[in-house]
């Protein structure tokens, strides 16, 4: 039996209210820039159990700003051949446009592993590891390439007009339990086993295999760029009982500099089954003080 929800860890709550207060100003003729405080959304697929939710930080709700984390969730394909992919991004802190410069990306990022999912699945099955690690590095290039391009087209400073990016690879085949995690920049990596929480984010500069064989990224394609924070990469083999956590900064930090909040979601999360959705949301947003950022977090219970 899992401990009860909380509100918050520590000796004394955040200074921010819990839940939102002002909203983000809204331009009459772009609507459609309007950006939720909160997104939720989960399935089910092979051996896996999906939850997934973004939200504003407690900063942002008091601000009246708009959420910097972008959230996508998307299956493509059918059956045993399908793949759902998650991305997260980030927007650049104290940046007009962070919220769309994340979204932009998750966007580009899902349109290149959608255009690409068959031959993905087909190296997932395979275990061609080092396959998939320069593949996927090219298609996180061309998207952050269009992203960079959008900010020329604007007048933009692509160095503002940026965000972090973190995606994960999960095929519908139940025989498959290779898991794929890949982006840039900062967030957080992490498996719960044995209700204990382990730190598998790959090192910065280097992409880890888990098991298998690395190969070097493919030549790219796309004009020299501004330096970025390097590739990020790591393939491993899930086993029954495991659940993989992917989050920003915003969750991520906490979890490392917070026992209280690790200690807690492992022990909420340690059940055998995973938690529903709004039980889930309840989770990701258990406050600790000193973090107020954005949190958006992915994580996947192992059948």
């Amino acid at each position: 039996m899992p401990p009860p929800g909380r509100d918050h860890v520590g000796a004394r709550p955040p200074t921010y209210e819990a839940e939102p207060t002002a909203l983000p100003a809204a331009d009459p003729d772009d609507l459609a820039d309007l950006v939720p405080d909160t997104v939720l959304d989960g399935a089910r697929y092979g051996a896996c159990t999906l939850r997934a939710a973004s939200l504003r930080g407690d900063s942002a709700r008091y601000r009246g700003e708009p959420r910097r984390d972008a959230l996508l969730t998307a299956r493509f394909g059918a059956g045993e051949q399908a793949l759902v992919l998650v991305a997260m991004a980030t927007g650049a802190r104290a940046t007009p446009g962070a919220h769309r410069a994340a979204a932009e990306l998750c966007r580009w990022i899902g349109r290149a592993v959608g255009r690409s999912h068959a031959r993905l699945v087909e190296d997932l099955r395979a275990a061609r590891r080092g396959e998939l690690k320069s593949g996927l590095h090219r298609l996180t290039d061309r998207s952050l390439g269009r992203l960079r391009a959008e900010a020329a087209e604007q007048g933009l400073d692509p160095a503002e007009y940026a965000a972090d990016l973190r995606c994960l690879l999960l095929p519908a085949d139940p025989e498959c339990r290779t898991r794929v995690f890949f982006g840039v920049g900062a967030g957080g990596l992490f498996r719960l086993r044995g209700g204990q929480w382990r730190d598998i984010e790959p090192a910065a500069g280097e992409a880890t295999v888990d098991p298998g064989v690395t190969a070097p990224p493919g030549p790219g394609d796309l004009p020299p760029a501004p330096p970025r924070p390097p590739f990020r990469f790591r393939a491993s083999v899930a086993r029954p009982g495991d659940t993989l956590l992917m989050c920003t900064a915003g969750l991520a930090d906490p979890l490392r500099g917070e026992p209280e909040l690790s200690a807690y979601l492992a022990a909420r999360w340690a059940a055998p089954q995973p938690p529903g959705l709004t039980a889930y949301l309840a989770d990701v947003q258990v406050r600790a003080t000193g973090y107020a950022d954005d949190r958006t977090a992915a994580a996947v219970w192992e059948a």
